[in-house]
This record gives structure tokens, sequence and C-alpha cells, in this order.
């Protein structure tokens, strides 16, 4: 669907209308040029698009990147490339992208730089509200409440009422301070009365061998960390952090019904584009991104990676966004988490 563009009519005049005529022909010729930019928005691509990923290689970041790079690349018409500029949970990369000046780079970002992030680091070299345009969400996910196997022997309830007895006796693994893991289980603490310590450590998989070892007792994991572990018995798990259930593991309880009432966190992925883009230019990025995550085969293959696509939209993205900044800046300004 073409985009509308901005047109300037002139209409041929009688020879020797005066000099009214002239000079209104005259100002419809400079109307008609200042709209030339707009009409150009047509052709846009003009060259190969640049999407900057801010984590390494191989990451879910990375992946999802790539996924979209080729059926994005046949709907814009240009080749599309895939960036890696990771660092920093992820700032490194959003930085680049903030302040990208070529037209032509937007960048796939996590939800920490974007809502975690201005509240966690005293500074911050771009502002998310300002420096971003929210162009779709590509998915989003829960993370899992993982808990040593001998633990979860016991029901539900009698593990929470348990660790609400135990104070700090009992400690929580994450990746690191601010990270969802950490910042979700601080919120779990907080609704359900409980005293965990917080352990950080270098990776998912240094958090499972502490669990397994017993060095923590419990995390708050991507399924597609736990699920191997989990299957095999290794593991268990009390729920899911999202506020419902999920698609992704529709056996787990959600927050809700765990009586954590109020916890809802997840983690997405977001395409964003620098906020200097012309409107034009984000509104096709997003009809063309809604489409490409509009299809079944795209679906699928995020589902199989442990992401759920639902409202792709600018709009809902931007929602989110809201959403999600409001209640990490709560949650980090009650426990005072800082990032220097």
């Amino acid at each position: 669907m073409a985009l509308p563009t901005a047109h300037t009519s002139i209409q041929p005049q009688p020879f020797g209308q005066g000099l009214r005529q002239t000079l209104g022909l005259a100002l419809a010729m400079v109307c008609s040029a200042a709209a030339w930019p707009s009409l150009a928005a047509d052709n846009w691509p003009t060259k190969p698009l640049r999407i900057i990923v801010g984590y390494a290689s191989g990451s879910s970041p990375d992946v999802q990147a790539r996924l979209l790079a080729e059926p994005l690349s046949r709907a814009l018409g240009q080749a599309v490339v895939v960036e890696n500029r990771p660092g920093a949970g992820g700032n490194i990369g959003a930085d680049a992208i903030a302040k990208a000046e070529d037209g032509h780079t937007i960048g796939l970002i996590g939800n920490g730089p974007l809502t975690s992030s201005p509240f966690l680091y005293a500074k911050l070299p771009y502002n998310p509200s300002a420096d971003f345009a929210p162009i779709a969400l590509i998915g989003s996910a829960p993370l899992v409440w993982v808990t040593a196997k001998s633990a979860t022997e016991r029901r539900v309830a009698a593990t929470i009422s348990l660790l609400q007895g135990e104070g700090d006796k009992q400690a929580y693994g994450s990746v690191g301070a601010g990270s969802g893991g950490h910042l979700g289980m601080e919120l779990i603490k907080q609704a359900l009365r409980i005293q965990p310590l917080h352990v950080p450590f270098n990776g998912g998989p240094a958090i499972l061998n502490a669990i397994l070892g017993g060095q923590v007792q419990m995390a708050l994991l991507p399924t597609s960390t736990v699920n191997p572990l989990l299957q095999a018995g290794k593991l268990d798990a009390l729920a899911v952090s999202s506020a419902q259930r999920s698609p992704l593991a529709p056996t787990l309880l959600s927050m809700q019904e765990i009586g954590a009432k109020g916890v809802n966190i997840e983690v997405w992925n977001a395409v964003m584009a620098p906020a200097r883009m012309p409107a034009a230019h984000q509104a096709r990025l997003s009809l063309e991104l809604g489409k490409i995550l509009g299809t079944r085969e795209m679906r699928q293959k995020l589902f199989l990676q442990g992401w759920r696509v639902d409202d792709v939209s600018a709009k809902g993205l931007a929602q989110r966004i809201q959403q999600d900044t409001r209640t990490y800046r709560d949650i980090i300004e009650r426990n005072r988490i800082l990032i220097d």
C-alpha cells in the first residue's frame, strides 16, 4: 500500500492574466518544491538498511534480527544488514541507534535499555523517551521461577510458606543487577513477603549450576534456558512471571494464581528507529514488519525460540514502554538499585 504523499497541483493559466496571476503561479511553484522531500519518501530506502543489535551474535535479539532481515529486505527492495554492538546490557547499541543520522539505521532493542536503564544508571548517553521512535514489538516472554527439585516436591503454596519463614537464609541468582531476573524477583519478594538474598552471576548457565550445586535455591530465567533441565527432572518450576498463564508454558501457574498480585514481568524485544527518522519512513517500517510478523511462518519460528507475538503495532509498543517504565522505576527507586 502506497503511503500518502504531499502534492501541489499547478493548473495552466492563460497567458497575459496580469501580475496577480503571475505571482500566484510563482508561489504555487515554491510550495510544490517544498513538497518534493515528501514525494521522495515513496522511494525510500535508497540504500541498504542497517539493523543495530546491542547484543552479541547468537543472542535472542540477534537471532530475531536475522530472521527479520530477509523478508524485510524483500519488502523494502534493499539489502538489510545486521550489525552487532554488544555491551553495557544493550546500552551501547541503543546509543548507536539513537545517534544514527543516515536515515537508514534502525535497531532491535531489548526492554531493559528502554524501560529500566534510565533509573539504573546515573548517566545515560541517550534519552529513551526523546531519542527513539517505536516501530514494532517483535516478541515477548515471561521468565520462569525455578527452584531446586527437592524444594518443589512440596506444593507451591507450601514452598512459598516455607520461604516466608526462612527470611534471608535462602538466595536467588540473576545475571546481574538491574536484569529482568533481578528486578522481577524483587517484585515477587515484595508481593509475597519473602526475603531471599540476591546473588549475581555471569550468565544463565552459571546460575543453573549454582542451583544444582545448592549455592542458591532459585532464579527467574528464560524458558529457553531452563527447559532442558525441567524436562530432565533436575529442576522444578513454581510459576511464570506474568500475571496470566503463558502459551509458552501453559501448565505453569501465573503470578496471580500464586498470590503475587500486581506482578507482571516479561522480557521483550522491539524494533526502534531514531526519533529523527521521517514519520513516513517509520510508518512504512511498521507496516512491513506488521505484515511479516503476522505470517504463521514467522510466528511459529519465534514461538519455537520461546517468544510470543501479540500486538506488534507502534502504538501498542509505545504503551508497553510506558507501562513497564513505571513498573521498573518504582522497584528500582524503592530498592535503591544503581549501577555505576
